[in-house]
């Protein structure tokens, strides 16, 4: 019997649908364990609402012929960064309970490294997969930041916010959306922010060894990220030599 190959909007969304109802679940046990106030109810359900429609757009534009396996994994992570961040929320009208939030916090960063070896396993890598983990990924680190913000300055809010900056400057700088090469150091970099993160937001360390801790991450990643966009000018500047040197040969 011949497997069906075809793209069915249908089944696929109804995933996303699976995990927007996962999502409020999650929340609803949230809000009776903790008596969670109006502000993390309503942060909750618009991430799981953004989430929800981001995410069925892009199934419908990409037309995947199935959701897959690791995208699950992917989507349960944004399941717990969503109570993650309702928790966030939270912590401004009441003091936040810190076990809870680091324990979903753990669960989502060591499930980061379970997508990808998934995808790979069973064949499934997709540029829609690596994209939906790197946003879940980028926005853990936001919301992270700005919990750990709170206890030791604005200034941690360089390490969630420097992603979105990039996107943003990409906007104006073309050049700097050309692929970059793989990179081991880079990831490892975007590792440790968030156990960085992780590490200073469960307070475990005096506040000088959080300040250190999340120093640490900081330097690291103006590293990594500088050195990214100075290999990207590099390279958009070779491009655009070589048109320039095909001119002048052609006119010699």
């Amino acid at each position: 019997m011949a497997l069906n190959n075809t793209y069915d909007a249908r089944l696929v969304q109804q995933e996303t649908a699976v995990g927007a109802g996962v999502q409020i679940l999650l929340l609803a046990l949230l809000g009776s364990a903790i008596g969670m106030g109006p502000a993390g109810w309503v942060t909750g359900l618009v991430f799981a609402v953004a989430t929800w429609a981001v995410l069925s757009r892009a199934l419908h534009r990409s037309r995947l012929r199935s959701f897959g396996p690791a995208n699950r994994v992917t989507l349960g992570r944004a399941t717990l960064v969503g109570g993650v961040t309702a928790l966030v929320a939270d912590s401004f009208e009441s003091t936040p309970p810190v076990t809870l939030l680091v324990g979903l916090t753990a669960v989502a960063l060591i499930l980061d490294g379970v997508d990808g070896k998934v995808a790979r396993r069973t064949g499934t890598s997709t540029a829609l997969g690596a994209r939906f983990d790197m946003e879940v990924d980028a926005f853990l680190i936001l919301v992270l930041s700005v919990y750990v913000s709170m206890a030791l300055g604005p200034w941690v809010l360089l390490v969630g916010a420097m992603r979105y900056v990039f996107v943003a400057a990409a906007r104006v700088a073309p050049w700097l959306n050309a692929p970059l090469p793989p990179s081991m150091a880079r990831k490892t970099v975007a590792a440790l922010q968030g156990i960085c993160l992780l590490v200073a937001g469960a307070d475990l360390l005096p506040h000088a060894g959080n300040v250190a801790v999340m120093l640490l991450a900081l330097g690291t990643l103006l590293w990594s990220f500088g050195r990214d966009v100075l290999w990207l000018y590099r390279t958009s500047r070779i491009r655009t030599a070589r048109p320039a040197e095909q001119r002048v040969l052609e006119l010699a």
